[in-house]
């Protein structure tokens, strides 16, 4: 196959949604219509140990969420498909801002009976902002739950989403019968019994058949009848360039856990999503089919395996093709490095791989010299934009809880904040060091690791901090900035890239100094211009 042919068939998408819509489950049926898995591990369902496939650490496996972010890839119909699976939990939403960087396009998962969640408002919010083609998957089905249309108007007012639907319930919960695929025309039938192998489609050319009447009854074929006809006049027809400028949201509707209505979405899938996207720098424009490589590590995933202390940097490749044991430029450290063994990930295997393409992803090991954002390129200096820090929501000194092990300590804490599992703050006054976190649970997941990855031991106690703010004055130099540093010096803390941070106390405090010192800029976020 051409360079061009092999960029053509990737799909490289992330799946979104608020814990416990069903993504996990979502993601292992895809994985099964692959051919990448053979049977499925209900995650919560305890006759089954093995836990699903995409979710592997103990803490996850205690707490039936998914923690960090895995790489599945699977072959389907001539593409290769890369899903990012994402955590659902809040307490991570910053590895998920972070993946959606490294995905073309997204799929939202959203439980018919909960409709629209916060969680699920806030990643939807980042993907509208930087333009990533969405499709909606309405979930459980087999349950109790809203009614499609009000389940559409939530999803196109909270969301602020133009939805469309290409598929469609015929009844839910205890009357589910099934699924009317708009996209293909035909009907899929529910028999109830997730365990069966997937059912063949009925195809209706015509809906008026009154065969319909005699597979589904009489009151549920005019039924739908009457909402198809209201869907025609409703909803906008589904028009591809629109969907892949964000302009426009196709719907499936389904049941993940039963296997229902995860075809009609896959195949659809293949047809629309884009194929790897170009990629802003901050010098310029990256396009997939430049034959030069070039990528960025957008995750970094420490101690995959407890008996090797390995890292593995996750890169996703922009352009050109990466090749094992080619030096490439790290463009941070200006210095060559090749790598011998580069992973792909195919469902839950890994195997080292020879040359990867545009849109794959490659874990690399690393010894330390990666950090989230980090660019490789074959010669030219530049850094892919758009991995930003955001402020976390929890702060909390952390002290060394055994003395003799406070080697291990920096070392573990070090690790884990290149990983991106917290962010770590050093106050300019006495270094003490302050972890912030976007969840409180990240405190739990920091302290089980460094106990059981570096053999060290540690204690965190409160420190009231509401916000951090990325400080930037317009004059370094000015006497208003040196005030500035004078007054709120026990307050002054450096990021891990030695960026200056004011650590506010509450909303009402930023207000105050922004008033008083108005050529020094705060800001929420680390990437500012």
């Amino acid at each position: 196959m051409s360079f061009l042919q092999e960029i053509q068939r990737r799909r490289t998408f992330g799946i979104i949604s608020h814990p416990d819509a069903g993504k996990t489950t979502l993601t292992e049926k895809l994985l099964l219509f692959g051919g990448a898995i053979q049977e499925a591990g209900a995650v919560k369902n305890n006759k089954i140990k093995k836990g699903a496939t995409s979710d592997f650490m103990e803490i996850e496996r205690q707490r039936g969420i998914s923690v960090s972010t895995s790489v599945l890839a699977f072959n389907y119909k001539g593409k290769k498909i890369n899903i990012l699976d994402t955590p659902g939990h809040k307490d991570f939403a910053e590895d998920t801002f972070r993946t959606l960087t490294a995905v073309d396009s997204v799929i939202v998962v959203i439980d018919v009976a909960k409709g629209v969640e916060e969680q699920t408002e806030k990643l939807v919010a980042v993907c509208r902002m930087r333009k990533i083609p969405i499709i909606v998957f309405i979930n459980k089905l087999d349950r109790e739950g809203k009614d499609a249309f009000d389940l559409m108007d939530e999803v196109e007012q909270k969301l602020g989403l133009t939805v469309t639907p290409l598929s469609f319930p015929i009844g839910m919960g205890y009357d589910f019968q099934g699924i009317y695929n708009l996209w293909e025309q035909n009907i899929n039938l529910f028999s109830g019994d997730s365990r069966k192998n997937i059912e063949e489609t009925i195809a209706f050319s015509d809906v008026k058949s009154p065969e319909l009447d005699k597979i589904i009854g009489e009151k549920p074929a005019s039924r739908l009848r009457e909402e198809l006809e209201l869907i025609d006049e409703v909803y906008p027809k589904f028009d591809r360039q629109e969907y892949l400028d964000g302009k426009m949201q196709p719907v499936f509707f389904g049941s993940a856990l039963n296997n229902f209505g995860v075809r009609e979405l896959l195949d659809c899938f293949v047809a629309i999503a884009p194929s790897p996207r170009p990629k802003d720098s901050e010098t310029r424009l990256v396009d997939p089919k430049e034959e030069k490589m070039s990528g960025f590590v957008f995750k970094i995933h420490a101690n995959m395996d407890p008996k090797h202390r390995d890292r593995l940097a996750f890169i996703k490749i922009v352009s050109g093709t990466f090749e094992r044991n080619k030096p490439y430029l790290h463009v941070r450290q200006n210095k060559n490095l090749k790598f011998s063994s580069p992973n792909a990930f195919f469902a839950e295997k890994k195997e080292i791989v020879d040359i990867s393409y545009p849109g794959d992803i490659v874990g690399l090991h690393d010894t330390g010299n990666f950090k989230i954002g980090d660019t490789l390129t074959e010669g030219e200096v530049m850094s892919f934009k758009g991995i930003p820090s955001f402020s976390p929501e929890h702060f909390r000194y952390i002290n060394n809880a055994d003395p003799m092990k406070s080697k291990q300590l920096d070392k573990g804490i070090d690790q884990l904040m290149d990983e991106g599992v917290a962010q770590l703050f050093t106050l300019e006054m006495n270094n003490r060091k302050i972890i912030g976190t976007v969840g409180a649970l990240q405190y739990e997941v920091i302290q089980y690791r460094l106990e059981h990855e570096y053999g060290a031991k540690c204690t965190y106690e409160n420190f009231p901090v509401h916000k951090a703010c990325w400080v930037k004055p317009n004059d370094p130099k000015s006497e208003e900035f040196k005030e500035f540093r004078r007054i709120k010096q026990k307050f002054l803390a450096h990021d891990k890239y030695k960026q200056l941070v004011f650590l506010a106390d509450s909303d009402f405090t930023i207000q105050m100094t922004q008033n008083k010192y108005p050529n020094v800029k705060l800001f929420f976020t680390s990437e500012f211009d």
